[in-house]
C-alpha cells in the first residue's frame, strides 16, 4: 500500500505503511523512523505496528517538507536490518485465566503452554504504557479477544495474551488482556533513558519455570 500521510497538529506527522501486522511492514517502519531521527528538524520518530509518528520542529520544517523527506527515505536503498536482541524471559504458567482460557480454546492447559512458549516473538511497538511491548504473532490456536471487563489492577510481571499478540505488564496499571503467566524477570527500567528492555525489532523467547 502507498503511504499515508497525516498531519497532528502542526508539530507531528503521522506515516501509516500499511495496516496489518506484518514483520516486513515493522521492519520498514523502523528503518524509516531510525532514518529520520537522524535528522535535525526530527524531535523523534516513533516507530509503531506499521506506522511512524514523527514529532518535528515547526519553526525549522514542516509537514509537507518532512513528507519530501520520508518519501526519499523509503526510497532509498537498503541492507537487511539484522535481527534484534534476543530475550529469553522465565514464565510461571500460573495466572488468573490460564484455565478459563484452555476452556474456551477447547485445548488442554499444557497445550497451551506448549504453544505460548514454542515461537520466537517479534516486538513490534512499545508503548500502551512504559516497558510495555507488543509481542506477536500469536499462534492462531491461542487467539482469544480482551475481556470483557478489565481488571483495575494488573500485578508487574503478568504475562497474558489478546488477539494475536502476548506481551508482559511491566508495573501494576489496569488491563484487559487474558492472564496466563507471571515472570520474574524485570522489563521496565526506570533508572535508564530506554524505560525498557525491549526495543522494536527485538526477539522474545517464553520458556516455562
Amino acid at each position: 500500500m502507498k503511504p499515508v500521510l497525516t498531519p497532528l497538529g502542526d508539530a507531528a506527522l503521522l506515516i501509516e505503511l500499511g495496516s496489518r501486522l506484518d514483520p516486513a511492514l515493522n521492519a520498514r517502519a523502523r528503518r524509516l523512523a531510525e532514518a529520520l531521527n537522524r535528522r535535525p528538524e526530527v524531535e523523534e520518530a516513533v516507530p509503531g505496528h506499521c506506522s511512524v509518528t514523527v514529532y518535528y520542529d515547526p519553526d525549522r520544517t514542516g509537514w509537507e517538507r518532512l513528507a519530501q523527506v520520508a518519501g526519499r527515505a523509503l526510497a532509498a536503498p537498503h541492507s537487511v536490518a539484522a535481527p534484534g536482541r534476543l530475550h529469553r524471559i522465565p514464565v510461571c504458567y500460573d495466572g488468573q485465566d490460564l484455565l478459563e482460557c484452555a476452556e474456551r480454546l477447547q485445548i488442554a492447559s499444557e497445550l497451551l503452554i506448549r504453544l505460548h512458549g514454542e515461537p520466537t516473538y517479534r516486538c513490534f511497538m512499545v508503548g500502551f504504557v512504559p516497558g510495555w511491548g507488543y509481542l506477536g504473532t500469536l499462534d492462531e490456536r491461542l487467539r482469544l479477544p480482551r475481556r470483557d471487563r478489565p481488571r483495575p489492577r494488573v500485578l508487574p510481571g503478568s504475562v497474558a495474551i489478546a488477539d494475536d499478540q502476548t506481551g508482559i505488564y511491566p508495573l501494576a496499571v489496569p488491563g484487559g488482556w487474558n492472564l496466563i503467566g507471571r515472570t520474574p524477570m524485570k522489563v521496565l527500567l526506570p533508572d535508564s533513558n530506554l524505560m525498557s528492555i525491549l526495543r522494536v525489532g527485538d526477539r522474545v523467547k517464553f520458556y516455562p519455570i
